[in-house]
């Protein structure tokens, strides 16, 4: 099979990450005897400092004319710490979501043993927790227009906006995922304060029939804030607006035990993105002690969502697994023991696919 991928490895440590994830897609496509083609682009604050925009129109067309795209991160300091700067990197972020119909993101949220004593809750709460988070991710808030600061800057106002179509097509690929796994979808809102969620759960009680084979249950985002540090086991498929999505997900990556090992998809329109969950973290950019197992993680979701070839998304997997339970992994998760760097926790990866 013909793989023609964009490479985006962003700013902070997304270079790095991005590099080892490439290098196991390299290996798995070598293994299975896929033909890999693949150019890098910018965006962020590294494309910012090159051309004055995020997300540069050729970084856009790199990105339509792929068949994937596996991503690394975006921030810097130096715009966080500046509030009137009128350019910032996570405007390319919101851009290429728009602008390639992201309209999905899906989350798996899943834990692994040999991290249940780095969660914050207790390991009988955890152990075995496995459900996937579903956001809407071009509309709402972020979005939504009117958006702005009065004149004498005293007042701030943003517009959550939804439509029915935006709405029905997020339902329907999150049943369709439910019809996957454990048939329970949650539908996420808050109905009983705000206008765009009523509309969220009205289409969710009309499309629900058209899914009989399906548990759907209904849950105010708050209470499902609580569920997923009290219950999170009671979960399996999680549905939800682009803000609530937001904060529930990262919530979520918690109770895991580390923010580096989960990876993400973000489907729809054009081309999907694969990238991890965390953000550039540029504190450690250039020293290679980054956690690259959330990237080469979303590299396996790219083989099963972009390309539908199972086999390969889980050969990779069962690589990060052996490598946990080797040790061989960087000091964010090593617990005291040995700590590899970024680059060793990949090469070692590679040569576990090469001679599985």
């Amino acid at each position: 099979m013909k793989l023609n991928i964009a490479v985006l490895p962003g700013d902070g440590i997304g270079p790095e990450i991005v590099e080892q994830a490439l290098n196991v897609t390299k290996a798995i496509a070598e293994k299975f005897g896929h033909e890999l083609t693949y150019k890098h682009g910018i965006v962020g604050a590294t494309a910012i400092d090159q051309v004055g925009n995020p997300y540069p129109p050729e970084t856009h067309e790199l990105c339509m004319q792929s068949d994937a795209v596996l991503f690394g991160a975006i921030g810097d300091p130096k715009f966080d710490n500046n509030p009137s700067a009128k350019v910032r990197p996570e405007q390319g972020l919101l851009k290429m979501r728009k602008d390639l119909g992201l309209y999905a993101n899906i989350r798996p949220v899943t834990t692994f043993p040999s991290l249940l004593h780095k969660s914050p809750l207790r390991a009988d709460l955890v152990e075995g927790a496995d459900f996937m988070c579903i956001r809407e991710l071009t509309g709402g808030m972020y979005f939504g227009r009117p958006q702005g600061r009065s004149e004498d800057g005293n007042t701030a106002y943003d517009t959550c906006v939804y439509t029915r179509e935006e709405v029905e097509r997020i339902l329907h690929l999150a049943y369709k995922y439910a019809g996957q796994r454990r048939k329970k979808l949650t539908v996420v809102d808050k109905a009983n304060v705000i206008a765009t969620s009523r509309l969220w759960r009205q289409i969710a009680q009309e499309i629900a029939p058209q899914y009989p084979d399906i548990e759907t249950e209904y849950m105010f985002v708050d209470n499902a804030a609580m569920r997923i540090i009290q219950w999170p086991k009671s979960f399996d498929v999680l549905v939800t607006e682009n803000l609530f999505g937001d904060i529930l997900t990262d919530e979520a990556s918690v109770i895991t035990g580390s923010l580096g090992m989960l990876p993400s998809a973000s489907v729809g329109i054009h081309t999907s993105v694969f990238e991890p969950i965390h953000g550039s973290y540029p504190q450690a950019a250039g020293k290679n002690i980054a956690n690259p197992l959330a990237t080469i993680l979303s590299a396996a979701l790219m083989f099963e969502y972009a390309f539908d070839l199972t086999k390969e998304g889980k050969l990779i997997r069962d690589a990060v697994t052996a490598s946990m339970d080797a040790g061989i992994v960087t000091e964010d998760i090593a617990n005291g023991a040995k700590t590899y760097s970024t680059s060793e926790v990949g090469e070692w990866i590679v040569k576990w696919i090469r001679n599985a």
